[in-house]
């Protein structure tokens, strides 16, 4: 959800945001939210939980700062969902502005099909830094979104039935492929692909066809991935991503875009909070329901369907608090921090992934340790992370208020 402003000068142009009678200002600052927590990072929560062992709001707060190994999910492993399913709810407000604004099907799809491509080549450019040449690889959020975004646009064009229709055969498809590639048997190797002895979430029996770095997944990736230049030949991704994910990443872009059009239709603000919170609990329970029977398990690192479900329910419900916040009950006001965020969620993306660094140093450099030893040394890191984002934020806040939106 884990350099650069020059491809967006080439890629991205900057445009003002859609009409704002038009825009969900619940979905902006859900988007400025998910990417606060993104930027999170750098506050190193996980550090102050070892500093104060024992200590259950730091213990709480680490483990929703950080991505679970592999099963399950916590906060932090819902930015990346929440991203994505924003791409799909943003979808039906943007072919709704171009409308009226006159384009034709063609020079919309042509425009989906170029950012289709800048996505997916900036995710590449995003992972390939500090690297001797291009890293080719598919996992990054940007490349997902990139590589299922066309097929996204066209299927904001057909009806409800067939999205459904889609929907579903993209989930039992990618769980079928799954469960009939052959499971690693008990003499695989796991050492050989990067999965220590102490690594405790791989099963035995049926769900084993999704163990990490095993899996039908794992496999396209060690013939596709080594079709490109490589610094050495690709065996395993360390953290068990892969690039077929971006099939159900497109079926959480669909979750976003049925959300979409439900929040675009002409229904009162207390009826669509009922259908948020109504979907985003029937989700979250079937996918739930799906690791508990013993049919798929609930894994963000290669999407399984019911991750897709479950953190597609989560996302849903935590958009649907958004909305009863903002538009049932009308208050706005609060939420201005995050929309400023939201609205430039491309820039912060980037700026997060080549820029942090920079600014940590920087911020030693010219004010010293102190400053950020002041509650001792277990909260420098917090501290100097902080004020890293609030830097980001007033640049943001800058953008804004120039009415400098970067999109693609």
């Amino acid at each position: 959800m884990s350099s650069k402003a020059e491809p967006i000068a080439l890629a991205a142009q900057v445009e003002s945001p859609l009409p704002a009678k038009i825009r969900v200002v619940s979905l902006d600052a859900f988007r400025g939210t998910v990417m606060v927590l993104m930027l999170a990072e750098a506050l190193r929560i996980p550090s102050l939980a070892q500093a104060f062992p024992g200590n259950a709001f730091w213990s709480f707060l680490a483990f929703h700062s950080s991505h679970v190994e592999w099963q399950w999910g916590s906060l932090h492993d819902l930015i990346q969902p929440g991203f994505s399913l924003l791409v799909g709810a943003s979808l039906p407000f943007s072919i709704a502005s171009r409308r009226t604004r006159g384009d034709r099907l063609a020079k919309m799809l042509a425009h989906a099909v170029w950012r289709a491509l800048i996505l997916i080549f900036l995710g590449v450019f995003l992972r390939s830094q500090h690297r001797a040449i291009t890293y080719f690889t598919f996992e990054d959020t940007l490349s997902q979104i990139g590589l299922g975004y066309v097929f996204l646009f066209l299927l904001g064009f057909v009806r409800l039935r067939t999205q459904v229709v889609v929907f579903l055969l993209l989930l039992i498809g990618y769980w079928g492929a799954f469960a009939l590639y052959p499971a690693p048997g008990p003499g695989f190797d796991y050492a050989a692909v990067g999965v220590p002895s102490t690594f405790t979430s791989n099963h035995t029996g049926f769900l084993s066809h999704w163990n990490k770095n095993s899996n039908l997944a794992w496999a396209f990736d060690t013939w596709f991935l080594n079709l490109f230049p490589r610094e050495s030949p690709f065996r395993f991704n360390g953290g068990g991503y892969s690039t077929l994910s971006f099939i159900p990443t497109l079926a959480t872009m669909m979750l976003g875009l049925f959300a979409g059009q439900w929040l675009k239709s002409a229904r009162t603000s207390g009826q669509k909070l009922k259908g948020l919170v109504v979907a985003g609990a029937v989700l979250t329970l079937a996918g739930a329901l799906c690791q508990w029977a013993g049919i798929c398990p609930v894994v963000k690192r290669i999407w399984t369907p019911s991750w897709t479900l479950y953190s597609g329910g989560l996302v849903l419900l935590l958009i649907a608090g958004f909305h009863s916040l903002i538009e049932w009950k009308g208050w706005k006001r609060w939420s201005f921090p995050l929309v400023v965020v939201g609205m430039n969620s491309i820039a912060i993306y980037v700026m997060a992934g080549t820029m942090e660094r920079y600014f940590l140093d920087a911020l030693t450099r010219h004010l010293g340790r102190a400053p950020f030893l002041v509650f001792g040394p277990a909260f420098e890191a917090t501290l100097r992370g902080g004020a890293m984002m609030l830097i980001f934020w007033l640049i943001l806040y800058w953008m804004y208020r120039r009415k400098i939106f970067i999109r693609i």
